[in-house]
């Protein structure tokens, strides 16, 4: 298998960055963000899905399943997205602090075919606050296994 790179393309963190403004966004309104899950090809096109029905580990393994698959069948014809390139998909969760107290948080999976992916989160407080609500810029949360 080939040695994959590091780092992060432009596309990717503009990909992911978006994903996660929209689902701060949803946050502050007080709307639960479940698991989030956008694709991109070569070309650009990007398709959008959500998962929601079912427990919190079930719908993140559906979505981790629906890039791998989307890789499998080259693409969605039904949502225009040719051979899948990259990925980003959102998450709540926890996160513990140096204390071990456990924070909310936004968690982020992100990668791209021939790179090393990777995770980051968001600490935020105040859902539903509007204008109240809090985050922290995106901390690194290490490398995950790859999805394409």
């Amino acid at each position: 298998m080939a040695k994959r790179k590091d780092g992060v393309s432009q596309e990717l963190d503009e990909l992911s960055s978006t994903l996660v403004g929209d689902a701060l966004d949803l946050l502050a309104d007080g709307k639960d963000v479940n698991v989030l899950l956008v694709v991109q090809d070569q070309d650009g096109a990007i398709a959008s899905y959500e998962f929601a029905d079912d427990g919190p580990e079930a719908i993140l393994l559906a979505a981790r399943d629906r890039v791998t698959a989307l890789a499998k069948t080259h693409g969605d014809a039904d949502e225009g997205l040719g051979d899948p390139i990259r990925y980003a998909l959102v998450y709540e969760g926890m996160v513990a602090d140096d204390e071990g107290a456990y924070q909310d948080a936004l968690i982020l999976e992100f990668g791209e075919r021939g790179y090393n992916a990777y995770s980051a989160f968001s600490l935020f407080e105040g859902k539903g606050a509007g204008d109240g609500f809090m985050w922290t810029d995106p901390a690194p949360a290490g490398e995950i296994e790859p999805l394409l």
